[in-house]
């Protein structure tokens, strides 16, 4: 019996990002050493980039018949995403396309926040990466992508837990219902402190978040009289966070292993 590990991201060109991407992946052949470990990138855009660039960069399901072709007979995957949202279901529907007709048996992770009462685990490990220099009556708001998709209700969920252990801590996202606005009343220190929840920092991170237009969140925060510090850090690159994923995905690995 061959296990193979497929890492599944959105990706990112920025070399810092995918330097920080790599670095999950060695950290999952860390934690299991004996099973190959592959990339896929759900981002189409960015492959056609890479490609251009003749950069290797594999769909889910090129990535899967790659792995059909190498003689491996099961395989765990493991999306990098927040929520199940509809980037999630895509992943899913690659693989059991692909699962289903090279007669393949895949297992896939959950993303990091797939039901409510994973909330709480998720709020701890956040909050166990705020800014060394963020002093406690500081305001700190996170970024999270959002979608018009039913599983963005577990980001409220996140955002009660986050403010039951930091009253100073806010979770908002790029679309309704917990836009940016519904945030910045609240805000009441003079420094507010921005950090994407997101696996890497891309151009969301970069421009939206931290970018220098008047619809940034940097730019409407500081028009709201508050001076904003952004840390352009993907969450993959925290330690805590980092180990939800892995734990998800050792379920996974032991579920092909029965």
């Amino acid at each position: 019996m061959k296990i193979a590990l497929l890492l599944a991201a959105y990706g990112s060109a920025n070399p810092y990002s995918q330097r920080a991407i790599y670095s999950f992946g060695a950290m999952c052949r860390q934690k299991f050493p004996h099973f190959p470990v592959r990339w896929a990138f759900t981002s189409l855009l960015l492959r056609e980039r890479m490609a251009n660039m003749r950069r290797k960069s594999d769909s889910v399901r090129k990535a899967l018949e790659r792995l059909w072709h190498e003689k491996c007979e099961r395989v765990a995957i493991q999306p990098l995403q927040a929520i199940p949202g509809h980037e999630y279901q895509q992943v899913c529907n690659a693989v059991g396309e692909v699962a289903s007709a090279r007669k393949m048996r895949c297992a896939i992770g959950r993303p990091l926040l797939s039901t409510p009462c994973e909330a709480p685990e998720v709020a701890r490990a956040l909050l166990a990466h705020l800014p060394a220099d963020r002093k406690s009556d500081e305001d700190v708001v996170l970024m999270g992508h959002g979608a018009r998709h039913e599983a963005c209700s577990l980001y409220n969920y996140l955002a009660i837990e986050l403010a039951r252990l930091d009253k100073r801590v806010y979770l908002g996202t790029m679309s309704p219902p917990n836009e940016l606005e519904t945030i910045i009343p609240s805000l009441v220190s003079e420094v507010v402190w921005l950090m994407p929840l997101l696996s890497v920092v891309g151009k969301h991170a970069i421009n939206d978040m931290a970018g220098s237009a008047a619809d940034s969140w940097r730019s409407r925060i500081e028009a709201a009289g508050r001076r904003c510090n952004p840390v352009l850090k993907g969450i993959s690159e925290y330690a805590s966070v980092a180990d939800l994923w892995l734990g998800n995905l050792g379920k996974a690995v032991d579920f092909l292993k029965d």
